[in-house]
Order: C-alpha cells, then sequence, then structure tokens
C-alpha cells in the first residue's frame, strides 16, 4: 500500500509515538515507585478475577448513581478498545497490502459490524459528555476543561477520520465491504458523486496517512490527560484494598520515624497510583456530605491536587529528596479540608477505580495530631476525656454502669462464661438517649432467654472516634486495653449497639494485632476468631427464629435511616428491614437516599466532638430528606445517628416526627 519512503516516514512516526507516550508514563512509573512499601499482592488470582469482571463488563461504571453516564463511558471504553484493535490492523496495512487482522474469518465479518456500530455509539458519547461538561456544566466536571476537550476532539477526529477512511477503502477496494453499513453507505455515496478511479485513490491514501496521524497523535497525548486512566484504572482496580470499606490501617508508632502523612513520601505507591487512576468523574464529589453542606472538602479535589504536587515535585521524590518537599498541609490540602471529612466512605463507594480517599486524610491527620499537636480546640477535651476515663464526656468509670441499675443484668467478673459480652459502649453507658437504647436491648435479650453479661466499669471506649480523629497512639492504647479484658474473659461473641464500635472491633482490632506484641500467637488467634454481631443482626436472627413474639404493631408511617458504618461500611441493610416489616402495619419509607446509598448524618470521622462551623449542617440535609419522605417516625440504629437527626429535627422546627432507635421500638413490641 505505502511507497519504500512512505514506510520509513510510518516507522520513524511510530518511533517517535512510542518515545512521546512511554517518556511521561516512565516519569510517573517512577514517581509511583517512589511512594513507601505496602504489600497489595496477595490473592493474586482472585485479584486478576475480579479486575476482569470489573473492567472487562464495565462494572466499575455501570452503577446506579449515574446510569446514563455509566452507559456513554461504556460506550467510549468498549469503542477505543474496537478502534484500539483496528489501529494495529490500520498500522500492519501500511506495511502489508489489504492486510485484515482477521482474515476471512466470520468473527471478521462481525468485527466490521460491531467497529461501525462503536463508531455511532462513541459520536453519541462524546456528545453527551461535552454537551454536560461544557453546557450543563455541573460542579463535579469543573476541572481541566481544556484537557477534556481536547479529549473529546481527538475521539471524534479518530472516529470520523477512521469513517472517511472505510468509506474510500471500500470505494478504492470494492468487495471488502464485509459487514460495514456505515463505510458501505459513505462509499456509495463517494461513488455516485462522479469521482474518478485515482481520486478515490487519493482519497483512500490521504484518509489512511490522516487517521494513522491522529490516532498516533492521540496516543502521544494520552500520558498527559486524564485520559490515562484508561491504562492506570485497570491496575488501580486489582491492588484495590481487600479490607473491609469501614477498616482504617493502624500504623506501627514503635517503628515509624514520622507519625501519619506530613509529606508526599510518606504515602505509599498504591496512593500515587490512586492519583494517575483518577478519571476525574467527580462522582465522589457528589455524594461527599462535606461539599454537599458547602464545606471545602472534595474528596476529587483531594486527589487532583495531589496528583499536580506529585508531578511538580517528581525530581526531589526520585532522588529520595525529603527535606526538599512541602509539607503537605498550606502547601496542597487546608485544614479545613482534612477537618471537615466525616469517614462516611461515600467517596469510595461509588469511585469507579478503586481510590482511597479517607485513608489519605486521616494520615494527614494523624501527622496533624502526632507531630504538630494541631487539631480542633474542642478535641483537647475529647482527647483528654478519653485519656482518663475512657469516655467523651469525662464522666468516671464508677457511673458506667448506672444505666443497668435495676436491671438485675450480670457482670462479666461475675458470669465469666456468658455466651455473649454485650457491649453498651460509651453513648449506652452515659448518654441519656444512649441509655434508652441499652436498657431496650437488656428487655429484648432476657426475652429472648440469651446469656449474656456487661464489663460495667471495666468497659472502655472501644477508640473509633480517636482513631479518625488522628490519635493513632490514643486508639491503640485503649483497644489494647480492650483486648486484654477480652482475653481475660475468653470473649468469644460481642453484641453492640453502635456501628462504630462494630467496624472497630470487627475489622480494626484483629488488623492492629499485629502490631501489638504484648498478647501471645494464642491470645491473638482468640481475638481474630472473636464474632461481632451488631444487635440488628441479632434481633433479625432471633425473629427468623420466633424466639421473639411481636404483640404490637406500629400504624404510623416509618423511615429508617442507614448509618454510614452499618450500611455502607459493613453491607448490613436488609437486617434492619426485616425487622421494620415484621414491626409495622404499612410499608416502609425510603428516603431519597438510602442503604448503601444512604446520606452521612454528619457525626462520623469523630466530628460528633467538634463544632460544625462551616457551610450548612450535614444533619439538616438529612433530615431534610425525613421530612420530604412523610414519616411520622425516623428509625436509627445508631446512637450517634440518632442524636444528629433529634437536633436536626429540632433545628427545623419539626419535632413532631418522632425519632426511635430500632432497639426501642422491637422492646415496646414485646411488651404485654
Amino acid at each position: 500500500m505505502l511507497s519504500f519512503p512512505e514506510k520509513i516516514i510510518l516507522v520513524f512516526a511510530i518511533l517517535i509515538t512510542f518515545f512521546a507516550f512511554f517518556h511521561p508514563v516512565y516519569r510517573k512509573y517512577r514517581i509511583i515507585r517512589s511512594g513507601s512499601r505496602e504489600d497489595r499482592f496477595d490473592h493474586i488470582i482472585k485479584r486478576l478475577w475480579d479486575t476482569f469482571n470489573k473492567v472487562l463488563f464495565q462494572r466499575c461504571t455501570l452503577r446506579n448513581e449515574r446510569i446514563i453516564t455509566g452507559f456513554m463511558h461504556v460506550f467510549i471504553f468498549y469503542g477505543a478498545l474496537s478502534f484500539d484493535t483496528m489501529t494495529l490492523n490500520h498500522t500492519m496495512e501500511g506495511f502489508i497490502p489489504n492486510f485484515y487482522l482477521f482474515g476471512h474469518s466470520d468473527f471478521g465479518l462481525f468485527f466490521s459490524l460491531l467497529i461501525d456500530i462503536f463508531a455511532i455509539l462513541v459520536t453519541v458519547g462524546v456528545v453527551f459528555f461535552a454537551i454536560r461538561r461544557f453546557i450543563l456544566k455541573p460542579k463535579a466536571y469543573a476541572t481541566t476543561l481544556l484537557d477534556s476537550g481536547i479529549i473529546y476532539l481527538f475521539l471524534i477526529f479518530a472516529t470520523f477520520s477512521y469513517l472517511y477512511f472505510e468509506c474510500f477503502a471500500i470505494a478504492h477496494h470494492p468487495g471488502t465491504e464485509r459487514f460495514a453499513f456505515v463505510g458501505t453507505a459513505l462509499s456509495g455515496i463517494a461513488k455516485s458523486s462522479g469521482l474518478s478511479e485515482m481520486a478515490i485513490g487519493i482519497h483512500f491514501k490521504a484518509a489512511w496517512w490522516l487517521h494513522i496521524l491522529i490516532v498516533y497523535a492521540f496516543i502521544a497525548y494520552v500520558p498527559h490527560s486524564k485520559y490515562f486512566h484508561m491504562f492506570t484504572g485497570p491496575f488501580n482496580v486489582f491492588f484495590r484494598s481487600r479490607r473491609s470499606l469501614g477498616e482504617l490501617e493502624s500504623q506501627d508508632l514503635e517503628n515509624s520515624e514520622t507519625f501519619g502523612i506530613e509529606k508526599a513520601p510518606d504515602f505509599t505507591w498504591k496512593d500515587f497510583l490512586d492519583t494517575f487512576s483518577c478519571m476525574e468523574c467527580g462522582r465522589c464529589q457528589d455524594v461527599c456530605p462535606a461539599f454537599a453542606s458547602d464545606k471545602p472538602l472534595s474528596p476529587k479535589m483531594i486527589v487532583f491536587n495531589l496528583k499536580k504536587h506529585l508531578l511538580e515535585q517528581r525530581l526531589a521524590l526520585y532522588r529520595k529528596q525529603r527535606d526538599k518537599i512541602p509539607p503537605l498541609i498550606r502547601g496542597v490540602f487546608t485544614e479545613k479540608e482534612i477537618w471537615t471529612c466525616t469517614t462516611c466512605g461515600a467517596c469510595l463507594h461509588v469511585c469507579p477505580v478503586e481510590i482511597e480517599h479517607i485513608r489519605k486524610i486521616i494520615g494527614t491527620r494523624q501527622s496533624q495530631v502526632l507531630m504538630e499537636g494541631k487539631f480542633p480546640p474542642e478535641l483537647n477535651s475529647f482527647f483528654r476525656n478519653i485519656e482518663t476515663n475512657s469516655n467523651p464526656w469525662g464522666i468516671g468509670f464508677a457511673d458506667r454502669a448506672d444505666w443497668a441499675e435495676g436491671l438485675d443484668v450480670r457482670l462479666m467478673s461475675q458470669h465469666p462464661h456468658a455466651e455473649y459480652l454485650f457491649w453498651v459502649g460509651c453513648a449506652g453507658s452515659f448518654d441519656e438517649e444512649g441509655k434508652k437504647i441499652a436498657r431496650a436491648m437488656v428487655s429484648i435479650l432476657k426475652k429472648a432467654d440469651i446469656d449474656f453479661a456487661i464489663l460495667g466499669t471495666e468497659e472502655k471506649c472501644c477508640g473509633d472516634s480517636a482513631k479518625r480523629l488522628g490519635n493513632e497512639y490514643l486508639f491503640q492504647m485503649t483497644a489494647g486495653s480492650n483486648i486484654e479484658l477480652f482475653n481475660k474473659y475468653s470473649v468469644k461473641k460481642i453484641i453492640v449497639i453502635c456501628p462504630h464500635g462494630y467496624n472497630t472491633f470487627k475489622n480494626e482490632y484483629p488488623a492492629l494485632l499485629n502490631l501489638l506484641p504484648q498478647f501471645s500467637v494464642e491470645e491473638k488467634t482468640k481475638i481474630k476468631r472473636l464474632r461481632v454481631i451488631h444487635y440488628v443482626q441479632l434481633i433479625d436472627e432471633l425473629l427468623q427464629e420466633g424466639r421473639l413474639p411481636l404483640n404490637k404493631k406500629i400504624e404510623m408511617s416509618v423511615g429508617y435511616h442507614d448509618s454510614c458504618y452499618l450500611g455502607r461500611h459493613n453491607g448490613i441493610v436488609d437486617e434492619p428491614r426485616n425487622i421494620l416489616k415484621a414491626l409495622c402495619e404499612n410499608s416502609l419509607n425510603e428516603f431519597s437516599q438510602n442503604k448503601e446509598h444512604s446520606f452521612c448524618c454528619g457525626a462520623g470521622g469523630g466530628l460528633m466532638w467538634t463544632e460544625e462551623t462551616l457551610g450548612k449542617r450535614i444533619n439538616h440535609i438529612r433530615v431534610e430528606e425525613v421530612i420530604d419522605s412523610g414519616s411520622d417516625i425516623a428509625v436509627t440504629s445508631c446512637p450517634f445517628c440518632q442524636t444528629m437527626i433529634q437536633d436536626g429535627l429540632k433545628d427545623k422546627e419539626r419535632e413532631d416526627i418522632k425519632v426511635k432507635d430500632l432497639a426501642q421500638m422491637v422492646a415496646e413490641s414485646l411488651e404485654d
């Protein structure tokens, strides 16, 4: 097809494209390698299979929060794969006349049909995204407008130049149309236009060169653009965290020179890979309660600004010159950003490429707390109260079991072989509404003839808030004390009220054990086998077994608020709904954001203990959904959520809507 000089030119074009693509790729690879070590190579086969499923079948983008956008991305993704295949064919055709990758096979006929279909679908997808980005202008799409425009133009030019080539390839070589219906139709128009054979041949050669040069230019541009996620995204999915969504890693405080994330080198290589995998789709920002309430935090911008910082500091990162790299706070992130995250996990849940936003934010908090001593001033009393009295209010240990007065509840010290340890938690022990939940649970457990006991004055804070507020030292000190208690009484099963305690005991205590040398292998094994149960799981089981005779039905309309740490972080969404179906005469009112997409109450991430002074109150946004649902009762299964929704309804002067914990409702229904 090409003359010898043209082949030489093509070879040079290939070499230039190769260098232009791989030079920036290598630069980013070196940045990723400069991150601190982290093992993400476990369960290789499982990782490969999950990546194959999520990427090839586009399960990463076909999610229910952006269905139409997901399909448009699918059009472009499969279109890109198809056109990449044809780029290989197009290149080989320059050296081998009439080359066709699939020969005369039936698949070759099918692929010719497929490529024309995707030419149309890619055009539809690009037009859709261009309209959204440049006309509708949602906040999620506010970054890199020029880059987006260049990518859209490349996609359109590559598609149209291919159809231009296909048109004249069929016209120049009749009988090669296969099932290419668009190319066949266009070639018919070209032939009927009166073009001579020579003119068709010139168009054929010009179209070939035009398409190949546009595609090669696009390939060279990709590593400089957000489109690079097409290459890094699958790797990021492969190396995704296999931990529970709500689990935060624990730091080896004994062997660390720095605590938390002070500068870029403190991040791991996976954190760096996250930044180069970001699609800038803004899904994380759309669902972030801090962003929705006009606070300065955007999880998207956390990742976006970190990527810019890494590229700016790449030479220092290559050379391990930590002293030349500025701190992240004020250089990349602001204090207002890192202290407004509720750790609700909505950003992690919706991210198509499994970016881990929360640990970057909490890591920065750790550095501020442990190395700089900088944190919101109201946390001074919180940290002091946890350290001295092991509860956020600073109430003395002697009062911890006062809530159980008159209930004839046994202590673990009196009944060390109880089947269940009922972990009451700080809210259940000291908060007035929390005490009602604890007392309700006692009545339920007794009604079901459950063998249980409490720790009483021996119980301490679980440490969830301390950890998420960046005080890893305080968390590990608290967790170590609790683990000693569990081993002292050989605890095998724990029932908890609070989803935060549930998440911490179930996911973070077992992972922490490797950093606690004071425990023997046998003791660590026992803790790892510990069964942690949130009360909604237990009640659901008891109802299914017929061990809880519900005597009263609720006739008022009921809406259920999913706690982030119960629903999204740990997947417990069906159990509370099963209970409410058994309790209620009428069907459950679902809030507009529910189950794994529930909107945060605003108390997570330790923010229950800080002042919410920026923007709109997060709980106000949530209670607006409660009000709009028309529910008479808002049901919760978390003491934090109960407090925040009660306060929000009070602020909105809608105290006619009652807020009840699910355990209280079950206990009331058990009364004769």
